[in-house]
């Protein structure tokens, strides 16, 4: 039976066309990445040293400004805009767009849920690129589970403005040890009945608060010149102020977070998957085996293809998620956790068959596809592994059955 109730208004369908700005920028990006980043991108995978001199770069040309407010000193780009400039950058440093991706992922909290007067304190200095941030979430026993964070922050104090006191660890933090200011998010429940998703509260604390430590730097696979760091908090104590949000709604704040810092992550792993297509293709047409071009056998040109086709799949489909999350999507953490998940799995793909194309010179770091397959790897981890986005899709997916 056909239901007499008239069915609702139904949401216009955004649309991902990009704006001549929004093209114009790619492309000033584009340029500046393989005029001045491209020629770095080697010595910052070599030294494993944070690249000052590109965040420098992004910050002179307002890079860093994108995802900040026009009344604070940003240029207010929308979650699209952001993903073109990390695309663009990690196309050839997968490093270096992270920097980006970062400061927009750790500005989240204060964004979302930031009061004016906090947004008055550090958003101008973070849109000028004069400040970093990072994103204080994970822990060693507390990874895909979010909410089984142990680093804890009691109050101190009479009255609902008293300071609290910090006491934990938090690892695997991205720029944790270049960061001016960390996002940080602890258990503040008093008793362990309390639901796990009304435990956590977000917190602020700047890195010359008293207890604050960078106990060390992890040596890692890819994304060498971003540190990834561990981070200790013994009795740091930080004033009320620097609490962002209700406490207790830490849970919900990450999480909302994680659907708009997704994107960045799929943008990451599309420019790393673009720059690899780019230089196999290269290397195919020239390359000659039997008299003639690698790229006219047809095994060869069908891998091309194959990668050409993904990476293009992978690009509509991030595109398409971040007009949907900005545009209010009821299912905005469907949208993010596919264009992660699809990103990732491309990147991963691409690169691997990019170092196949090449062959032997694939293997050494003659070419620059070896430093972007062990790159793409960490788009399948951090932010959520994909076994966690296909969580995310599967749970989004069933809830609209009932």
């Amino acid at each position: 039976m056909v239901s007499s109730t008239p069915n609702p208004e139904p949401r216009p369908t955004p649309t991902y066309r990009l704006t001549e700005d929004q093209a114009a920028l790619r492309d000033a990006v584009r340029v500046l990445a393989d005029e001045r980043i491209a020629p770095r991108a080697a010595e910052i995978d070599r030294t494993a040293e944070f690249p000052w001199d590109v965040k420098e770069l992004l910050a002179s040309h307002d890079i860093l400004s994108l995802p900040f407010p026009e009344q604070y000193g940003g240029l207010g780009g929308d979650l699209l805009t952001v993903c073109l400039a990390v695309e663009q950058i990690s196309r050839v440093c997968a490093t270096s767009g992270l920097i980006l991706a970062v400061h927009e992922l750790a500005s989240l909290p204060l964004l979302l849920a930031g009061t004016d007067e906090q947004k008055d304190r550090w958003f101008p200095d973070l849109a000028a690129g004069n400040k970093l941030i990072a994103f204080a979430l994970t822990e060693a026993e507390a990874g895909s589970d979010v909410a089984a964070a142990r680093t804890r922050a009691r109050r101190d104090g009479e009255g609902d403005d008293a300071d609290w006191i910090i006491d934990g660890s938090k690892r695997f933090i991205s720029q944790g040890s270049v960061a001016d200011l960390i996002a940080v998010f602890a258990v503040t429940a008093e008793d362990d009945d309390t639901p796990r998703r009304d435990r956590l509260t977000c917190f602020m604390v700047e890195k010359d608060m008293a207890g604050f430590a960078v106990e060390r730097v992890e040596h890692k696979m890819g994304i060498r010149g971003s540190p990834t760091a561990e981070l200790s908090f013994r009795g740091v104590r930080v004033p009320d102020a620097n609490r962002v949000g209700a406490v207790g709604e830490g849970f919900s704040l990450a999480m909302r977070t994680l659907d708009r810092s997704r994107p960045g992550i799929a943008a990451q792993a599309v420019g790393i998957a673009q720059g690899a297509l780019d230089v196999a293709a290269a290397y195919a047409a020239e390359r000659e085996q039997f008299g003639k071009p690698i790229s006219d056998f047809q095994m060869i040109a069908a891998m091309l293809a194959d990668m050409d086709a993904g990476t293009e799949a992978a690009r509509q489909l991030l595109y398409k998620a971040a007009t949907e999350i900005d545009a209010g999507a009821a299912d905005a953490g469907r949208w993010s956790a596919l264009c992660k998940l699809v990103a990732g799995d491309t990147a991963m793909r691409v690169t691997t068959d990019a170092v196949q194309v090449l062959g032997g010179y694939g293997y050494i770091d003659e070419f620059p596809v070896e430093r972007m397959m062990r790159d793409a790897k960490i788009t399948q981890l951090y932010e959520g592994t994909q076994q966690i986005q296909r969580l995310v899709i599967a749970r989004a997916l069933t809830a609209r059955q009932h």
